[in-house]
């Protein structure tokens, strides 16, 4: 983690309007109204089919009305990096012009709605949020107020967060907005409806024609490119990732269809490539900061986490040559002829880079003059793991505690078959065997047990790394200083309840005219075997590092996730209860995922530069969504049973008896499951009553219909989906959805800097080929003379980890607004008692976690999450302060 001091220079408009006279309440901040000019000035605008709220009375004399003001809260788009002149043009607009608001009856769609001109009431200085003002008068035969429709007279768009209604007999009426409104030259208005939640079926008469004009509209009609004030959710293929047009070896298949199966995600329009049609030109990205595809307006972020991920992509970017053109401004180094110590410098010294005016210049406060020799240096914070034991990494139980309570806990399973096959064919590969027998087995376990009794008896598990990664092995060996195998890791369930590994094997397909390669590595006392099995290690880790960034993390998260955020805003109207129940959970998602598309996982980005398998990283993803994917699977509970880390028991907590009973991940996850799946069914229970509410539902139906055949459409035709018939159904559904996007993430995204910081713990790719792999003489006798230089030139090189350390600090840090499960209600659901009451429940139980994760943490029974240097299994404790924390389970993937 960068450990810089920052000095935040923000801009407001109290440093711009000092006045004398208070104009506005809060804070004692006062200030002065810009008079606008006569052009600006304009009555109220008569809408086809509205009355001005001043010519209410006249429809009828003796009709009796309510005084109605309406208080519209907006944020103005002030971009404290403009320049100052900009800002003054851009505070006239906000105080010259005005919005115009039409009150839309819920009961009667042949009602004319009541117009009103907001005009600007003040400025809330805290939250650097402006106020308008509407006054109306409203019929008491009017009825319930269904939504309001909205003109923004600006020449900028601005971002409602709510509008208040006050007077009304019901009383107070709030319409949470958070969305942009653009300038509207056509004066089309902008539709918002109240926070009360209606079934497609109960929607009230003077809504229903809004509600399916407002579907229309954010589903566009799939042609021309996207602009970045659009609002439309549309599916396309991963066909960005490469740049064929810059250099023909970025061109990159496209994943999406029957060649490479693949999620979809949101389409842009750009167009084609003129090299390659298949393509899809890429956002051109000269600048340091980097620049998101299109995606829908309101899924942009517009808080506190932008300032932050933006502030540190600028300093990963440039600092550790993020942006492959800058590498040359960092000095190169290899690990070659030194020892641990140099790795260790990168948190007590730093690296070294050159060119350290242009760094200041851009990045003051991140980087330090070491002023005895006049050198600059960029320098990391020590992770938690390191500060507490330097020789974590080293060692063979934390290897396989990480397993359990790592960064990647999902790829442990059960070994159910014995002997060890591959599924590979054999005319392209080699012997399908595993070189792991029975007889070396038996030997590591030192003649306890048989291999058929431990396997009957749930004791043997597996790190299975090697029908995925073979068939790219002949590929990624052509690639500049890298290499590749198949692996697999056994490991023993000690009486103790830890785990501890036994034997790994590397393979190598037949190449270049020679035959299969493949060996068994064990732990050993002796100092080759010694050596070698720490050399095994490292590729079983660098695998396990590929495996858990692309497909744990990215594709199991990010890609598939992306999807149900297209489909519930093309589907689901803003007033369904379910896209409600959702909305947060998917806040932030499409734009932090186009900006990976952008610098993470692109031909030639951070992924493909420094994590096996590297330029072929993204195929590898596809290969694993067809093969392994199943969105039944998704559910905690499933994925346990499916790798056999648990059976059904109904006697047991959470109806399942853990395989490992000390299981940090899957103690703590099934607790945060169960949680959730609670306040799913009180919320699905409350809006359907009747199980037949759910098949008549259409919009939920057509919800869930383009889920299956479109977002994920390359798998529409498995068996595995679940229906949607009932409530129960539903339920399970919804949960799966939300723990992906707010469990899953939170325990394979948060500890990435604190287990992969140091990244002799988790190389993320290897270098050299494993000394007993065809060495020659020479070879054989640099590893028998320097074996810790054997390691060092495996591990990543200087730049490949800088790049790495500094992407998994941005990547673990919390913002300072960050939204966590269950912290803040939603303000529809405080709006229903029903659903109040059962949010309140629901936080409840994320706070009683807390303090059951924290008994655990202290248990020392609980040997794979108490112990000397041991860092507490944290990642699925609910809150988390900012920062790197190692801890906190935001509602959505925003990072």
């Amino acid at each position: 983690m960068f450990n810089p001091v920052l000095v935040h220079q923000t801009r407001s408009i109290r440093t711009i309007l000092p006045l004398s006279k208070p104009f506005l309440h809060g804070n004692g901040n006062v200030f002065r109204q810009i008079q606008s000019s006569p052009s600006f000035k304009k009555g109220p605008k008569i809408r086809l089919g509205s009355v001005p709220s001043n010519s209410v009375k006249a429809m009828a004399d003796t009709a009796v009305s309510n005084g109605v003001t309406a208080v519209v809260t907006v944020r103005p788009p002030i971009n404290p990096l403009t320049a100052g002149g900009q800002v003054i043009d851009d505070v006239e607009d906000l105080f010259s012009k005005s919005l115009q608001l039409e009150l839309v009856s819920a009961k009667d769609e042949n009602k004319p709605t009541i117009s009103g001109n907001a005009k600007i009431k003040g400025v809330v200085v805290k939250d650097c949020e402006v106020q308008y003002e509407a006054e109306f008068q409203v019929p008491v035969d009017f009825g319930e107020i269904g939504a309001i429709l909205v003109v923004n007279e600006h020449a900028l768009e601005m971002y409602l967060k709510d509008i208040v209604l006050d007077g009304l007999p019901s009383g107070l009426v709030t319409i949470t907005c958070e969305s942009w409104v653009q300038p509207n030259t056509s004066k089309d208005p902008r539709i918002f409806f109240t926070n009360k939640s209606y079934l497609p079926s109960k929607t009230p008469n003077g809504l229903q024609k809004l509600r399916y004009a407002e579907l229309v509209n954010l589903r566009g009609n799939g042609e021309g490119e996207r602009q970045k004030a659009d609002r439309i959710y549309d599916y396309d293929v991963y066909n960005d990732l490469g740049d064929p047009d810059e250099d023909e070896e970025l061109k990159r298949p496209v994943l999406g269809g029957k060649q490479h199966p693949y999620p979809r995600r949101c389409r842009t329009g750009r167009p084609h490539c003129k090299t390659d049609e298949a393509s899809e030109e890429r956002v051109p990205s000269k600048s340091l900061i980097p620049i998101s595809p299109y995606v829908p307006r309101d899924e942009e972020s517009r808080r506190l986490k932008e300032t932050t991920f933006v502030i540190k992509g600028i300093v990963s970017d440039s600092c550790v040559s993020l942006n492959t053109k800058l590498e040359s401004r960092i000095c190169r180094h290899r690990w070659v002829s030194q020892t641990s110590q140099k790795i260790d410098k990168l948190f007590r010294e730093g690296v070294k880079i050159k060119d350290a005016e242009f760094w200041k210049s851009l990045l003051p406060g991140f980087v330090e003059e070491i002023k005895d020799i006049g050198d600059f240096f960029l320098r990391f914070t020590s992770p938690e793991t390191f500060k507490r034991d330097r020789f974590f990494w080293f060692r063979d139980e934390e290897f396989s505690r990480q397993t359990l309570a790592g960064l990647n806990p999902y790829s442990i399973r059960l070994i159910a078959e014995w002997p060890l096959k591959s599924t590979l064919d054999p005319e392209i590969y080699g012997p399908p065997e595993s070189a792991i027998t029975t007889e070396l087995i038996e030997k590591e376990i030192g003649g306890m047990i048989s291999v058929e009794e431990a396997i009957k008896q749930k004791k043997l598990f597996i790190l299975d790394y090697h029908d995925l990664f073979l068939p790219y092995v002949e590929k990624v060996r052509q690639l500049k200083s890298t290499t590749l195998y198949g692996s697999r890791t056994i490991f023993f369930l000690t009486p103790a309840g830890t785990l501890r590994p036994i034997a790994i094997e590397l393979t190598r397909p037949p190449m270049n005219g020679k035959p299969q390669w493949k060996q068994v590595f064990l732990p050993s006392w002796h100092s080759t075997e010694c050596w070698l099995w720490k050399l095994a290690k490292a590729h079983v880790l660098a695998h396990d590092a590929g495996y858990h960034q692309l497909v744990s993390h990215w594709l199991n998260t990010h890609c598939c996730t992306e999807p149900y955020v297209i489909a519930t805003n093309r589907q689901l109207s803003v007033m369904h209860p379910i896209y409600r129940l959702l909305d947060p959970h998917f806040r932030y998602t499409m734009e932090i995922n186009g900006l990976a598309r952008q610098a993470l996982v692109n031909a030639d980005g951070i992924i493909e530069s420094s994590f096996s398998p590297g330029k072929y990283s993204m195929e590898f993803s596809s290969v694993a969504y067809d093969k392994q994917w199943r969105f039944d699977h998704e559910a905690l509970p499933k994925d346990l049973i499916s790798r056999g880390l648990a059976v059904e028991d109904p006697s047991a907590p959470h109806g399942l008896k853990l395989t490992i009973e000390d299981y940090p991940f899957a103690n703590d996850g099934l607790d945060l499951w169960d949680a959730i799946k609670q306040w799913v069914t009180d919320y699905v229970n409350h809006y359907y009553p009747d199980k037949s509410l759910v098949e008549s539902d259409e919009e939920l139906q057509a919800w869930w219909t383009e889920i299956r055949t479109v977002g994920h459409g390359d798998k529409k035709d498995e068996p595995w989906w679940p229906a949607l018939k009932t409530p129960q159904d539903l339920i399970e559904i919804i949960t799966t959805i939300v723990w992906v996007t707010s469990g899953h993430h939170a325990a394979v995204n948060f500890g990435q800097y604190i287990y992969g910081g140091y990244f002799p713990n988790r190389p993320t790719t290897a270098r050299c080929n494993i000394a007993t792999e065809d060495p020659s003489d020479e070879q054989w006798k640099f590893f028998l003379e320097k074996p810790e230089n054997a390691l060092l030139n495996t591990f990543p090189s200087q730049i490949q980890a800088t790049k790495v350390m500094a992407i998994l600090d941005v990547l673990s840090t919390h913002s300072p607004d960050e939204e966590y499960l269950g912290k803040e209600i939603e303000p529809a659901w405080r709006e229903d008692p029903v659903i109040n009451a059962a949010f309140e429940k629901f936080r409840g139980k994320l706070m009683e976690l807390e303090g059951i994760i924290d008994a655990r943490n202290a248990d020392p029974k609980l040997r794979n999450r108490n112990g000397a240097g041991m860092v507490p299994y944290e990642l699925l404790k609910p809150f988390s302060e900012p920062g790197v924390t190692g801890k906190g389970v935001p509602y959505s993937i925003s990072i």
